[in-house]
């Protein structure tokens, strides 16, 4: 139920979006339109792997034609551990397919680079390999940005290592986003991190140890942190409901989804060998979990559209505040012109309701229909 709206578009904005009546009405023969989803996370997605290696030169386009069928309009591809060189291989691929490729190149806001300077501990790790972990080496990150033509636009690591501090200052300082996540970092190396120009906290709850202190831990303090925008996955797994309830009261308007969609989303359940990973298992129930380890989850097998769904569905935010967190926060963190508003990007999509699902009936990128039911 809302407002009926009326939206004029010209040259990739939105020129007018002009309120045609006060009241609310229910009328099913009008969609309701919202801004485009915006997935900061996406490692691949029915099949297409972002870290397969080398990167098949279609995989950046058909994933971002395939995101416009779940309404994300923008996504981040997400290159994590491995070495440097597949990471640099990693980048100038993405970087070739967003010059070849107009979909790749209109749908990507930038690169998220998650790891290889993460924590090298079992469970703060996750499902990255430990033999390419390493500390933060600011010519290598240089090199890599250089593949990539400038489009890491966020760095995952960990304010664990020497020279945390100074690694992120001059990271920021160059335009990067620097997120804590998969971290064993002590209260004090967070605080420094922030300080520093750290900004948000990657999947928070999650890349972790299996047993904490009770206090203090790496958790609360991200959490106490007023600065760090904190990113959520809503799939049903990798957090339970009473935790994201608790970071979302915390972080207000700084609380995001995330997806955290790898290549085994959207993919029949069964056993699959990862190219960066291994071996794992996707249950019938969604659930994505290392082979040899059925508490170690990698990476999610669910949409942003999925983690939406749960959050409304499961009684933790309305429709619009979930989608207000998949959509114009992200884009206000990563200063991306987005939301019903003149003067933004028309990035934006028409919804239609089936029960407790949510089905994208249109999406429009910079104004173009790409893509119809």
């Amino acid at each position: 139920m809302g407002a009926p709206i009326s939206i004029r578009i010209s040259g990739g904005r939105l020129t007018e979006v002009t309120t045609l009546s006060p009241e609310p009405v229910r009328d099913s023969a009008l969609p309701i339109a919202a801004p485009g989803l915006i997935d900061l996370q996406i490692n691949g997605y029915r099949g297409f792997d972002l870290n397969q290696s080398p990167m098949p030169p279609d995989t950046l386009g058909e994933i971002a034609r395939l995101l416009w069928r779940d309404g994300v309009t923008t996504f981040f591809p997400t290159i994590i551990t491995n070495t440097p060189e597949a990471i640099r291989q990693a980048m100038s691929a993405i970087a070739q397919a967003c010059g070849r490729d107009d979909d790749a190149r209109r749908a990507v806001g930038g690169i998220h680079l998650e790891g290889p300077f993460i924590s090298p501990q079992d469970g703060p790790r996750g499902a990255h390999s430990r033999d390419h972990v390493s500390p933060p080496d600011w010519d290598e990150f240089c090199r890599w940005q250089e593949a990539g033509g400038g489009r890491i636009r966020i760095l995952t690591m960990s304010p664990e290592w020497p020279g945390s501090a100074d690694f992120i200052a001059r990271c920021v300082k160059s335009g990067v986003t620097v997120s804590i996540g998969h971290t064993a970092a002590t209260v004090q190396q967070i605080r420094e991190a922030v300080a520093a120009g750290a900004r948000m906290s990657t999947h928070l709850g999650n890349g972790c140890h299996l047993m904490l202190p009770r206090h203090p831990n790496y958790l609360w303090e991200q959490l106490a942190q007023d600065d760090l925008w904190s990113c959520m996955i809503a799939d049903g797994f990798h957090l339970p409901d009473e935790v994201i309830k608790v970071i979302m009261k915390v972080k207000g308007e700084h609380a995001m989804l995330v997806s955290d969609a790898v290549s085994l989303t959207g993919m029949p359940a069964g056993e699959y060998t990862m190219p960066v990973g291994g071996g794992v298992v996707l249950t019938a129930e969604g659930k994505l979990h290392l082979a040899d380890n059925d508490q170690l989850l990698a990476g999610s097998a669910r949409t942003l559209l999925n983690g939406v769904e749960h959050l409304v569905n499961h009684g933790l935010a309305t429709r619009a505040q979930a989608w207000e967190m998949a959509s114009t926060r992200p884009a206000s963190l990563m200063n991306l012109p987005a939301g019903l508003m003149t003067g933004a990007a028309a990035d934006l999509v028409l919804l239609g309701e089936n029960g407790d699902r949510i089905s994208v009936l249109r999406t429009y990128k910079a104004g173009a229909l790409v893509y119809r039911v």
